[in-house]
């Protein structure tokens, strides 16, 4: 298991994939001088999931999320997968988790600094808000990659669609919904607003696997033009 989650990594993101959880820390980094230089205000808790910790690695998710299935069309390795003994989505899931592992610990990293140098808050709250978005847009990014055939254009549409998530907030369908940003909401509402935006979400990344893994297995389709 080791070995396949390591060999489906350097499929990812090349023998230095160790390296590109690490990437996030720049925004982290700009963050801070911003900070000392009196060019923004002092972060306040909710700033913590989405600003800080979320967006950040949603974009690297969406880096190796475009690379899980349609990265192989760019290898001419694709043909090879659709002979692999049990189905081709084995790879695919392979390298879904070796890119989630990967994200986790980006998330984790990130959470830890923030906490020490940026800003109290729930940090189990937090952590687990900002993993279920970056899940999103790592499927999503696969789903747009494997529509399109293209790793770029299936990144792109999945910027875009992050892009809008933040331009118009953090509405209570958003996979990066925040309950820290809710307000007048007794506890009774909070619980039930957690538990649909949580199942919600979980549903949808499940679906979202799910249809792209069955047009993903369209070999004739994938392997045209």
């Amino acid at each position: 298991m080791i070995t396949l989650l390591r060999t489906s990594a350097v499929l990812l993101g090349g023998r230095r994939y160790w390296l590109l959880p690490l990437l996030p820390l720049v925004w982290l980094a700009v963050q801070a001088l911003m900070l000392v230089a009196g060019m923004r205000p002092a972060m306040e808790p909710e700033a913590a999931q989405n600003s800080l910790i979320g967006v950040p690695v949603a974009v690297l998710a969406i880096f190796l999320g475009g690379r899980i299935i349609t990265g192989e069309l760019d290898q001419h390795s694709l043909e090879i997968a659709y002979t692999v003994p049990g189905g081709a989505h084995r790879v695919w899931l392979g390298k879904l988790a070796a890119a989630i592992l990967m994200l986790l610990s980006s998330l984790v990293l990130l959470a830890a600094i923030t906490y020490a140098f940026f800003t109290d808050f729930p940090v189990l709250q937090g952590l687990y808000g900002a993993t279920q978005g970056v899940v999103f847009y790592l499927v999503a990014a696969m789903g747009f990659a494997t529509l399109f055939r293209s790793d770029v254009a299936g990144s792109l549409a999945t910027i875009g669609v992050l892009g809008l998530n933040r331009l118009f907030g953090a509405f209570r369908v958003s996979p990066f919904w925040n309950p820290l940003m809710v307000e007048e909401a007794d506890a009774a509402q909070m619980l039930a607003l957690n538990v649909q935006n949580r199942i919600g979400t979980a549903l949808a990344i499940a679906a979202i696997v799910a249809l792209t893994f069955t047009r993903a297995e369209r070999r004739e389709k994938m392997l045209s033009g």
